[in-house]
């Protein structure tokens, strides 16, 4: 199904809730039990429902979810999720339906599984006896039609209202979800899901939800739009300088900038790229260079001829305020400025060259071993942003590049605002 198609409420002004509520049941009562149903359901509900029927689900048994992931993975599910910068515009624009204290909101992944929610304590404390919390599974197959996993199921934003529910426990609530799409693949990356008692249903509230979905995929659409020009800006002059064909990608292989190369929109990288000589489907031989947020790729028989320069890497934490990373290459350089955790990490891998296993730089950050997920996920943005710059199995920078730790002449000021145990025990060293 496409997004073009119109919301689809579970009823429209003027009908009755009420009466519909009690139809519903009668049809579900029915359709579960194998009689015939004095009406069918919508044909959305219908084919959820078959769906369900012909895996055997049985609608008593499917009435809990909990949550099946550390709190850890959930945060690492939140950053690979690509929806964390858009949880405040979905928030915003649908303030108006849960202030009135009924409604929660959620955000769900691509595989329903809910990231995030808010809403007032009473109607979260509803949520809860559903399972109906941060990190629980509501795709259609784990805890039947609703409009999570239906939404996922259809591609389409729509209500799911009373008995529509596969699940009898669910029907005493309504929600109207609608999926989120990754503008630039058109892909379902989440859901974003309103959900109440059944008796706070209005029919315009799907059409909000998936308006809000709409501007949100918006939002992601520009903020990819920053990001190929940012990289864009640091490409050019490397591209000047170059006499053969390149082309300037970020991480996923979407292309910032050409160089006597035809115009393509994508091209796929393979997993875990490191600079160097790769072969691209694509484009044949090729030598990568890391960009800020990407890779400056070189092509064909031009590749290999820039010098033997090794990459060097400068980090710079003599001014605590304002940590840097700088990035020299072959074909010219740039700059970045890191997070406060970002700069913590880049000091232990320039201190430890071998590298850091996730539990040392658990224990490095932390003071704890077991918080591998949190370091997992702050790793995983930071490889993003120095892509083929820091690498994996152990987390540590390339390794033939030139890396350089400038530090404050007085140790004492190491990253002052820094809790990190191994950045404390340095300042007293």
């Amino acid at each position: 199904m496409t997004r073009s198609e119109t919301p689809e409420p579970a009823l429209y002004a003027g009908d009755d809730p009420r009466r519909y509520a009690e139809l519903l049941t009668e049809v579900y009562d029915a359709t579960m039990s194998g009689d015939k149903a004095p009406a069918r359901p919508r044909e959305v509900i219908d084919d959820s429902w078959n769906r369900l029927l012909a895996q055997g689900a049985d609608p008593d048994r499917m009435n809990r979810t909990s949550p099946s992931v550390t709190v850890g993975d959930l945060e690492l599910r939140r950053q690979e999720s690509g929806l964390a910068d858009v949880v405040d515009d979905l928030a915003r624009g649908l303030e108006s339906v849960i202030t009135d204290g009924d409604n929660i909101l959620v955000i769900a992944d691509r595989g329903g599984r809910v990231l995030w929610r808010s809403g007032s304590n009473r109607v979260l404390t509803n949520a809860d006896r559903l399972g109906f919390v941060e990190g629980a599974d509501w795709a259609e197959d784990a805890v039947g039609t609703n409009a999570i996993g239906t939404a996922l199921a259809s591609g389409r934003a729509l209500q799911v209202f009373s008995a529509e529910h596969f699940v009898r426990s669910h029907h005493t609530w309504t929600c109207a979800g609608a999926p989120i799409r990754d503008a630039r693949t058109n892909e379902v990356i989440g859901v974003v899901d309103v959900s109440g008692p059944a008796a706070t249903i209005h029919p315009t509230t799907v059409a909000l939800v998936d308006a809000v979905a709409r501007l949100a995929e918006s939002h992601l659409r520009e903020l990819h739009r920053r990001t190929l020009d940012r990289l864009r800006s640091v490409a050019a002059p490397m591209l000047a300088r170059l006499a053969g064909r390149a082309l300037a990608v970020d991480a996923h292989g979407w292309v910032a900038a050409v160089e006597s190369v035809a115009d393509r929109n994508r091209i796929l990288l393979p997993d875990d790229l490191r600079p160097g000589r790769v072969w691209l489907p694509s484009l044949g031989s090729c030598d990568m260079e890391p960009l800020p947020g990407g890779w400056l790729v070189r092509v064909g028989a031009d590749a290999g001829a820039a010098s033997d320069v090794p990459t060097t890497v400068v980090v710079d934490l003599r001014d605590g305020s304002a940590p840097s990373v700088r990035v020299d290459t072959a074909l010219g350089g740039w700059t970045n400025a890191p997070t406060p955790r970002h700069a913590e990490i880049l000091y232990l891998l320039a201190r430890h060259r071998a590298g850091r296993t996730a539990a040392q730089m658990a224990h490095d950050l932390f003071g704890d071993e077991s918080r591998v997920i949190t370091v997992r996920a702050e790793m995983s943005r930071l490889r993003r942003q120095l892509a083929g710059v820091v690498v994996g199995n152990p987390y540590r920078f390339l390794d033939d590049a030139d890396v350089q730790l400038m530090l404050p002449l007085d140790t004492a000021r190491l990253l002052p605002h820094s809790v990190a145990p191994a950045v404390c025990r340095a300042r007293v060293a």
